[in-house]
């Protein structure tokens, strides 16, 4: 029978052990207990990102400011997305450990997402950097995501007991096509800076030339005037 209650000691305890030892955590986290552990593992951590993601909107340096809700998604979208993507990502979990000879006990596999999680809320406090510059943003992103391949390494091999050769080639895979996505999105970004410079050029050009327009037109409307002036004397 599982337990119902909830340890948020236990959590922060586990989440250190999750960053900074991984391979030990992984090695003797519980794979069976109820799924409500998880969920509610899930759902703190979307929490503790939503409420960052509201500070950073108040203060105007987070990308939920473009986002219609503003702040109030900023608060909620968190939470939905981490309970959700839970169960997503427990299952495409479960088919990268079936492939690898590992576990496909669905609970173990949502269990490992779970802990996987705990890189939401850094993810979020770090964000505020794309406000500064989007290149460091991508940057700082793709460090944190890159590492939490590294943990999905982990996670397989001591936790899922996966056949780790297995899992390097699937993980290996996953970072070549993370860095294709992530050189894509550098070159989006530089194509629509340059968008964007050429159209205020083309704006100060366009500006510049009415002016002349403009200072032309009065020219003529002084000729027109000057020589009524003259027809009349």
């Amino acid at each position: 029978m599982a337990d119902s209650s909830f340890n948020f000691s236990k959590l922060i305890d586990e989440s250190k052990a999750t960053i900074l030892n991984p391979k030990d955590y992984f090695s003797s986290m519980p794979k069976e207990g109820g799924l409500v552990e998880p969920i509610i593992k899930a759902a703190v951590y979307g929490l503790i990102a939503g409420v960052i993601y509201f500070i950073f909107t108040l203060l105007n340096i987070s990308a939920f400011t473009m986002i219609a809700g503003g702040a109030f998604m900023a608060l909620i979208g968190p939470i939905i997305f981490s309970i959700i993507g839970l169960f997503v990502g427990g299952i495409i979990l479960l088919i990268i450990s079936a492939i690898c000879g590992g576990s496909t006990a669905f609970e173990a596999n949502v269990r490992v997402v779970a802990a996987l999680m705990v890189l939401g809320p850094i993810q979020a406090l770090l964000s505020f950097l794309t406000g500064i510059s989007v290149y460091v943003g991508l940057i700082v992103s793709a460090l944190i995501a890159l590492y939490g391949l590294y943990l999905t390494f982990i996670a397989l091999v001591k936790a899922l007991a996966a056949k780790e050769t297995v899992a390097k080639i699937i993980i290996g895979i996953l970072v070549v096509l993370y860095v294709f996505l992530l050189y894509g999105s550098f070159n989006a970004y530089r194509a629509a800076g340059k968008v964007g410079q050429q159209m205020m050029e083309q704006t100060e050009k366009l500006s510049s030339e009415q002016q002349k327009a403009l200072e032309q037109l009065q020219q003529l409307q002084k000729s027109l005037e000057k020589m009524q002036q003259e027809e009349k004397e």
